[in-house]
């Protein structure tokens, strides 16, 4: 079957979607959104339509950066439009993340209009405009009945082509309520100059919110005389919206975003792109800057057909051992191909190292019949011995990595038991940087690090990124500790205990001695 996006020009055209990417927080992208990227043959991004969201499309989309700030088009417009008609035309299925929402100062009415010229489909996903959502995480809502009932809500950024400017400084400062200014920032003098002239009062309350919603939001107070020369002293620059008016008194009762115990604080997580996404998320949800750079992917092992055969033996055997999540996935991959039901796993023992790997298995509607108190490989042959009694002719599957540590077939081959050994996975580097995060981290450094494996620390020097001067670091255990001294580097905190949960508190401590 050939690849979706290399249909012939002849084929009937495909679909545009002009999604509303939101303001940046990725939680705030609607469903519909992330289903149109999900089905993309190409995804068309813009500046600020977050990065992460590239993570949804499939493997084979073609992904194309059309970034505009001012002055720096990456892509003129009109250079957006013919992308969308050349890959509609050819049948595609095109997803188009514009930042916010596409009606709202986005362009998008311009683009939706080239299509219909000609006739090629396309359909709008609505996004959660900054206009509202930068206002809501700084604490100030943009109407309150007992402050406005009216919102206003205008662009600081025309064409620059236009000989004179069709904002009506007038209308805008008499209008009661609530103003608020998308991309007008760097003009924010000239503009609150014209308001003034036109009658808005000096000291009426502004806020202006910085990459809002997004782990680098920023929120700057002042008022109508004086905001334009605070935002220039704290080099306060786009992408920022601005908001006029009595509401933002509210921020000092209703500020949620910025009082979280990670806030201002820029976290690195270095697990592979997959796994990410629960240490991202605790760590975003506390207020911290979130770096994803993953150092490692997992591969298929490169003995599958031996990997499949211990699989499907595996109801012959008194033990399963399991020591990571990873392993549990390739394992039940595999084995529901071999198998349509759980019940062939047969009378087998499952033993677990950590509660991540035994949930893992109880996503299986699986038990977990052995935990060791430590969630190393040795606390793993002590629970054996301890609880499992003799293991004298035991026979065990252990389920593991390529490359991973012999100690426990050592250790449990020297208490008596038959240890085979199913390569489920490989590590290997992780070469690519679709988010821009890598950069980001040498460009703007972080205040921690954090290692969730051996493997995460050498193929994050294998990278050879330059740790930032100051950046403290934060391991999730023992074995991954002694890893990172290896290196010649310092472990500023290990986790009490050695799964995420505990690497995200060793993170808050960190920060709490600071």
């Amino acid at each position: 079957m050939p690849s979706p996006t290399k249909k012939s020009a002849t084929t009937a055209p495909g679909i545009c979607y002009l999604i509303g990417a939101g303001p940046g927080d990725p939680g705030l992208m609607t469903l519909r959104g992330r289903d149109c990227i999900e089905r993309a043959d190409v995804v068309i991004y813009d500046y600020l339509a977050n990065p992460a969201f590239l993570q949804w499309a499939r493997p084979d989309a073609e992904r194309v950066y059309v970034g505009k700030k001012s002055r720096d088009h990456t892509v003129p417009q009109p250079g957006i439009n013919e992308l969308l008609i050349e890959h509609s035309r050819k049948g595609h299925t095109v997803a188009r993340l514009k930042g916010g929402d596409p009606f709202v100062f986005g362009r998008g009415g311009e683009e939706a209009q080239e299509l219909a010229a000609l006739g090629l489909p396309f359909e709008i996903v609505p996004g959660i405009s900054s206009s509202i959502a930068g206002p809501a995480y700084a604490g100030i809502p943009v109407t309150h009945r007992d402050h406005c009932s009216q919102l206003t809500i205008f662009t600081g950024h025309e064409r620059p082509e236009k000989s004179e400017s069709s904002i009506d400084f007038a209308q805008i400062a008499s209008a009661p309520g609530t103003k608020v200014m998308l991309m007008g920032v760097e003009r924010l003098g000239s503009i609150t100059s014209q308001l003034q002239e036109h009658g808005m009062l000096p000291d009426t309350p502004v806020a202006l919110i910085r990459w809002a919603t997004t782990g680098r939001h920023q929120s700057l107070i002042g008022q109508l005389d004086t905001i334009a020369g605070l935002a220039e002293e704290k080099g306060f620059a786009a992408p920022a919206v601005a908001v006029f008016g009595g509401v933002v008194g509210l921020r000092d009762e209703l500020n949620w975003f910025e009082t979280r115990p990670l806030f201002g604080k820029r976290v690195v997580v270095t697990r592979t792109r997959q796994q990410a996404g629960k240490l991202s998320r605790s760590l975003s949800e506390l207020g911290a800057d979130v770096l994803e750079v993953p150092t490692i992917r997992i591969e298929p092992p490169t003995d599958l057909r031996t990997f499949a055969e211990l699989v499907q033996d595996c109801h012959t055997y008194d033990w399963l051992v399991f020591t990571s999540p990873n392993g549990v996935d390739a394992f039940f991959e595999v084995f529901y191909k071999l198998y349509p039901d759980v019940r062939s796993i047969g009378g087998v023992r499952i033993a677990a190292i950590g509660p991540g790997t035994a949930a893992r298995i109880k996503e299986q509607h699986l038990a977990v019949d052995l935990m060791p108190k430590e969630f190393v490989a040795e606390g793993l042959v002590t629970a054996f011995q301890e609880e499992a009694g003799s293991l004298d002719n035991a026979t065990l599957l252990w389920v593991r990595a390529e490359a991973a540590r012999d100690v426990v077939v050592t250790s449990l081959t020297e208490a008596g038991a038959i240890v085979d050994e199913a390569i489920a996975y490989r590590t290997v580097p992780e070469t690519q940087d679709p988010t821009g995060n890598a950069a980001r981290l040498s460009e703007e450094g972080a205040e921690i690090i954090t290692f969730t494996s051996a493997s995460t620390v050498q193929c994050f020097l294998n990278m050879k990124l330059t740790l930032p001067k100051g950046i403290k670091i934060a391991s999730i255990g023992p074995v991954t500790s002694e890893a990172i001294r290896e290196h010649g580097l310092t472990v500023d905190i290990e986790a009490e205990t050695h799964d995420i949960p505990g690497l995200v508190e060793a993170v808050l401590t960190l920060v709490a001695r600071d």
